[in-house]
């Protein structure tokens, strides 16, 4: 397992000893948490620009048309 070292402020330092917290697993977890929301925000980028060169070919009326269609049906 690799280390990271983090400052912080000599006061947040004594507040963080204060409180009974596990607080080398609360960083990871938050650390865990963030990369999954960075990869998700990479993936959507990624989408949008795929859909954005895929030329779209939908005619005028073509939602309400299938609507009225859908419910002619029944």
């Amino acid at each position: 397992m690799a280390i990271v070292t983090v400052r912080v402020p000599d006061e947040l330092k004594l507040k963080m000893k204060e409180l009974n917290v596990n607080w080398s697993e609360e960083i990871r977890e938050f650390i865990r948490r963030r990369i999954d929301e960075e990869e998700r925000r990479k993936k959507i980028k990624e989408a949008m620009e795929i859909l954005k060169r895929t030329p779209v070919s939908v005619e005028k009326g073509f939602a309400a048309k299938s609507v009225r269609e859908d419910r002619d049906s029944r």
